[in-house]
């Protein structure tokens, strides 16, 4: 079943009993490059030109779900602390499998390159699945900002896999069965466009045309998975209208979705922080992949 859609502009406070305990040590943390003779398009040897996963497996994972895992910072750094290695021991905690995603940056890269780093996560991820105790239909990915841009063009825009390809990995889906969207970078467009992500993404003066290629409102699709929404009203880095459009999109298209908008709460607050507020989303999100089947 699926959660009926629903915007929550406040919440009050959890009980003791919700309050989410601290997360556990992970498992396993072992990192692999995307491509192990070199990510194409490459401009050299150097770390930030090797996109990789670094992969997080919890004791036990009931539902066989991993979630790729897309830290924000604009497209020009990545949060790979508060937005990737603390997310996935969350996700531990819970019984699911994390994959953390190192994708290349702007100014040096732009435009398709980040996406196909994505990519190559949800089919490197869903080509070993097996070896990683998850099934490959529960798949998804989680990004916050410009991760949370990065993941919803992932969930916009994704093709089954190239069955003549001789790499096994090139021959897997990239459709991630389920987006978390953290306060997300969606449109290119202004007013509300993240100006810096912009530029990170698509350089100084993209045309018109590759603006509305990458804005995530304008690709949303009923073949777009079911996705989660958090953000604030009164985020001043990403306006709110970000997820709200994105929203919008999915409804029209009868895509299953819920979000929660926070009243207050600044930008890359990751799991809450010291919110007394925002420390609420993340039970909210593990009820909404526990409806789902996504999580026990």
């Amino acid at each position: 079943a699926i959660l009926p859609l629903a915007m929550l502009m406040c919440m009050p406070a959890l009980s003791p009993a919700q309050t989410p305990a601290p997360a556990s040590p992970a498992t396993t943390a072992n990192t692999v490059p995307l491509w192990p003779n070199g990510a194409p398009g490459a401009f050299g040897g150097a770390p930030e030109d090797q996109p990789t996963l670094t992969i997080y497996l919890p004791a036990s994972n009931p539902t066989q779900t991993g979630v790729v895992v897309a830290p924000g910072g604009g497209y020009l750094h990545l949060s790979m602390t508060k937005e990737g290695s603390d997310i996935a021991e969350w996700l531990n905690q819970h019984g699911i499998a994390a994959f953390v995603l190192k994708y290349r940056l702007g100014p040096k890269y732009h435009n398709p390159i980040e996406i196909g780093d994505a990519q190559r996560a949800l089919r490197t991820v869903r080509s070993q699945a097996a070896s990683f105790g998850i099934a490959s239909n529960h798949l998804g990915i989680w990004g916050f900002s410009a991760g949370g841009h990065l993941a919803a063009t992932a969930g916009t825009k994704f093709d089954a896999g190239n069955p003549a390809s001789a790499d096994p990995i090139e021959q897997q889906s990239s459709r991630p069965d389920f987006m978390i969207l953290a306060y997300p970078v969606i449109t290119m467009k202004a007013p509300y466009a993240h100006v810096g992500s912009v530029h990170g993404l698509l350089g100084t003066d993209p045309s018109p045309a590759l603006v509305d290629s990458m804005s995530a409102e304008l690709n949303v699709t009923p073949q777009t998975p079911p996705t989660f929404l958090y953000t604030t009203t009164d985020d001043k880095t990403v306006p709110v209208m970000n997820s709200i459009m994105f929203f919008e999109a999915l409804s029209r298209e009868k895509v299953p979705v819920e979000m929660h908008i926070f009243e207050h709460g600044s930008h890359g607050s990751g799991l809450g922080g010291t919110s007394p507020s925002l420390t609420q989303w993340p039970p909210l999100l593990h009820t909404w992949m526990q409806v789902n089947g996504w999580a026990q």
